[in-house]
């Protein structure tokens, strides 16, 4: 991990990610804040590592003003006043970092007409937001057109301040259940690595964290338009889920119950042929924890489990090794499964 930490920051640094990449780098960095201090003293330490060979690399200060010189002894222009800076200190450096991203991100997308496709008009920019839920957190967001949001735990959503009145556009990180406004004349369509869903008014859910096995849309009304790398690959409607192999590009399509369909709000955690690492990543976002799976073997088991949220972890960790003949230990802060 972190040599795949260390590779990401210097693609960032060299203005290299692709879009996947800084995906995956929010990713890391978003669980280095919220996780255990193995993970953030990486992280801290990987970017102190680079601020030795490139002192000048971008960083954000206490008052969220965008900072390109060395953070020892650093002038900021604001327009109207010059204000010396002090050294930032480790305790919020990963915070820091953090912001430095989705400022950058924020800029990058800008220079793209609506998330990825190269605009003729070079001037324009988009204003957008993004929100965030933390591990263990739902969150609610009322977008501009009044379409509802529903973002299950340590996902994102980016949006424009203001929807383009031909389409509606969003970007999104992790899970989320979508309640469409209705707009015959203007398609929602949401982003989420090759895989984009277009809908003109619906109720759905897209599950697509960052190293999942599968992208999962299910429908509970309506009607949605499945694509992966711009081609049409599903037309899904009540009642109706796709699964969509990131590795393999495979699509997989089956009917399932409505009230299937974001099941995780009404605390239902239900898994259907899901592989035993994407399922134990669920718990970890979900209980705020970390687990371990011993064995690679095991971690690609096939699972086919449901059981209430508030059970608790160690209830739920004790069921899933009963279905694949293991063992749940706790060990330094964390759970072992072998």
């Amino acid at each position: 991990m972190e040599e795949r930490i260390r590779y990401l920051l210097r693609q960032y640094e060299n203005s290299k990610c692709s879009h996947e990449e800084l995906e995956e780098l929010f990713y890391y960095i978003r669980n280095a804040r919220n996780s255990e201090t193995p993970l953030k003293r990486m992280v801290r330490r990987i970017y102190d590592d680079i601020r030795k060979s490139h002192p000048s690399f971008t960083y954000v200060d206490e008052n969220g003003r965008l900072t390109l010189t060395e953070p020892d002894q650093v002038n900021v222009s604001t327009g109207k006043e010059t204000m010396l800076k002090k050294k930032i200190k480790g305790p919020v450096l990963v915070v820091l970092l953090v912001a430095v991203l989705m400022t950058s991100a924020a800029l990058w997308l800008m220079r793209k007409d609506k998330f990825g496709r190269n605009s003729s008009h070079h001037n324009s920019t988009i204003a957008l937001t993004k929100k965030f839920s933390e591990r263990s957190e739902q969150k609610y967001l009322l977008l501009p057109d009044s379409t509802e949001v529903w973002l299950n735990a340590a996902s994102s959503l980016e949006f424009p301040d203001e929807f383009n009145s031909r389409r509606r556009e969003v970007l999104l990180d992790g899970e989320a259940f979508f309640k469409v406004k209705h707009a015959a004349n203007s398609p929602f369509i949401i982003h989420t690595g090759k895989v984009s869903a277009i809908v003109l008014g619906t109720t759905f859910n897209i599950k697509a964290y960052p190293g999942q096995k599968d992208v999962i849309i299910s429908v509970g009304q309506g009607k949605v338009n499945v694509k992966y790398n711009q081609n049409i690959v599903a037309t899904l409607t009540e009642g109706q889920q796709v699964k969509i192999n990131n590795a393999e590009e495979k699509v997989a399509e089956r009917n399932i119950a409505v009230s299937k369909v974001a099941a995780w709000r009404q605390g239902d955690m239900i898994y259907d042929d899901e592989v035993f690492a994407d399922v134990s990543a669920d718990l970890e976002r979900i209980y705020n924890v970390n687990i371990d799976i011993a064995s690679k073997e095991v971690q690609q088991l096939s699972i086919s489990a449901s059981f209430k949220k508030d059970i608790g972890v160690s209830q739920a960790l004790l069921i899933l090794c009963g279905l694949t003949d293991t063992k749940l230990h706790y060990e330094d802060h964390k759970f072992v499964i072998r």
